[in-house]
């Protein structure tokens, strides 16, 4: 069979973005996923025991699912555990589906608060592209949200705002503060591939249901059918370098350890903060492939995570609705030099989930389990009758931070795991208790008779960003603009690792809306180029 040529490494978000556009284009397209397509007769989102069941198969965290696609991963130096799901769909099969756009400020906040480094692109050159994916996802909310600049929203309506969305969403008319429907990838009626949502809150344990946009029911059934080769249980063990310096392709293992080179004149990483670098760091020579910056792996950022639970007297029905989120405020966003950091947090309305969830460190924080005396009644007091403010801090880019390889722990063929360093800073701190003293004020405002503050959930690293960051200058940055590598020309990066800083808002709106900006230039700078064999 000919080879490719692109090869992509990668199911999740970018890579389904890019292939799907490359195919469009008549290019001839291979993606290599580590991963298997998710199962979803082993979600039991429609039954009683769903919250019983989710807790392996479903897991977050790849060091306890263990499953096909996963490698360890050493988080013993971090502050927060990485989440992610390796597997066609990547990510977007376990998370909430909260979709945010960057604000503007996002993409300069060197020149507006001197830290960081600037985006080499503006949310203006992105918005078209943020247009775009939001059609092909199905994303529902609502246009013209005042903390944006004016411009076109999302295909369908946003979902309910439910009771304890319109009850939060008065208080803060009456506090004076910034709220909206917030934008999810949920759909709120037929379109596409997508079911209209039923509202069983089992988002984050994949939705039996359809009506999430997990890639791998909108993007990847369109893929196939345009001619994508898709190989999962594909477990790329490196890339390879000819002569001359550009990279001819990779080395792979297929599910019954067989070995295969698959060759391609462009080759695309698409595998996440924590796989992009490990693949970039175990191949080449000891200093990794394309890091003459040094900084592959580098500037980790995890986006800090705590929530503020209001409880209630009148019900709320908050274990059912969405786990996306039903309002957000960016009233506090913007950095204001007289709270003592820099840069600011998004704040996600969410509901509190069924019975088990009332007992686990999220969304409550560890300190606050009920287990034991008084656990009935706490039980009572949490399921139904609470609402939880997430908010996502802003992660500064630190080098401190960073993913390296584990020798010490290797995966079922012998390939080294990784290792994640990663600290809570001081601004982020501070930007966090700032925050939550806010959140509590709101819920406070709106008839909450008590308040749980959890600062600072460990388990809550679904936002991995920033460890082979994009920018003009090749000593400072791994990749340019476009997502290629200063070092090698025929070698991409196009997942969130390109990120200069981290923002404060869900990612995934951002990396599928790059991803089509870079491949777009990719396609037209290799139309008429004769591709070197």
């Amino acid at each position: 069979m000919p080879d490719p040529d692109v090869l992509i490494v990668g199911a999740g978000p970018s890579g389904a973005v890019t292939a799907k556009r490359l195919a469009e284009s008549g290019f001839k397209v291979m993606v290599l996923e580590q991963g298997d397509w998710p199962d979803y007769t082993r979600a039991r989102s429609a039954h009683p025991d769903y919250e019983l069941t989710s807790g392996h198969y479903w897991a977050w965290d790849p060091n306890v699912r263990g499953g096909p696609g996963d490698y360890p991963i050493d988080e013993s130096e971090s502050d927060i555990i990485a989440l992610m799901w390796n597997g066609v769909g990547g990510g977007t099969v376990v998370f909430a589906a909260h979709w945010q756009r960057s604000m503007p400020s996002d993409f300069c906040v060197r020149t507006l608060d001197g830290v960081g480094d600037d985006w080499p692109l503006s949310y203006e050159e992105l918005e078209p592209y943020y247009v775009r994916v939001e059609r092909d996802w199905g994303v529902s909310g609502l246009a013209n949200d005042t903390a944006f600049p004016p411009g076109e929203g999302p295909p369908m309506l946003p979902v309910p705002l439910a009771p304890m969305g319109r009850r939060v969403a008065r208080a803060h008319n009456e506090l004076g503060w910034h709220w909206w429907p917030a934008p999810n990838a949920i759909a709120t009626r037929a379109y596409g591939a997508l079911n209209p949502c039923v509202q069983r809150a089992t988002c984050l344990w994949g939705c039996a249901d359809g009506a999430k946009a997990s890639v791998d029911r909108t993007y990847w059934p369109v893929n196939v059918r345009n001619g994508v080769e898709l190989v999962t249980r594909a477990r790329v063990r490196r890339l390879l370098v000819r002569a001359g310096g550009l990279v001819k392709g990779v080395e792979y293992l297929d599910a019954d350890g067989g070995e295969h080179v698959q060759r391609a004149p462009v080759t695309i990483l698409c595998a996440n903060g924590i796989g992009t670098p490990r693949l970039l760091l175990l191949s080449g020579d000891n200093g990794g492939l394309a890091n003459s910056s040094g900084l592959v792996g580098k500037r980790l950022m995890l986006h800090p995570f705590g929530t503020v639970t209001g409880l209630f007297d009148d019900e709320l029905d908050s274990w059912q609705g969405v786990w996306g989120q039903h309002i957000h405020s960016l009233e506090f966003y913007e950095t204001d030099e007289s709270r003592g950091f820099v840069r600011g947090a998004k704040w996600g309305l969410q509901p509190t989930g069924g019975p088990l969830s009332m007992t686990r460190p999220y969304p409550w924080g560890a300190e606050n389990a009920i287990w034991g005396e008084g656990f009935h009644r706490e039980l009572r007091r949490r399921l139904g009758h609470s609402a939880m403010w997430g908010i996502i801090a802003e992660d500064l880019p630190e080098e401190s931070n960073l993913v390296s390889i584990d020798p010490a722990a290797s995966d079922e063929y012998g390939i080294p795991g990784a290792k994640v360093v990663y600290t809570n800073s001081e601004n982020s701190q501070r930007m966090m208790a700032f925050h939550q003293e806010r959140a509590k004020e709101s819920l406070l405002a709106a008839g909450a008779y008590d308040v749980i503050v959890a600062p600072f959930i460990e388990a809550t690293g679904w936002h991995i960003l920033g460890t082979c960051v994009m920018g003009d200058d090749p000593a400072s940055s791994v990749l340019d603009r476009w997502g290629r590598t200063h070092d090698i020309p025929n070698l991409y990066v196009f997942d969130g690792s390109t990120w200069p800083t981290s923002s404060g808002m869900n990612p995934t709106a951002t990396i599928a809306a790059m991803a089509l900006r870079f491949t777009e230039h990719l396609i037209e700078e290799r139309r008429d180029q004769r591709q070197p064999g």
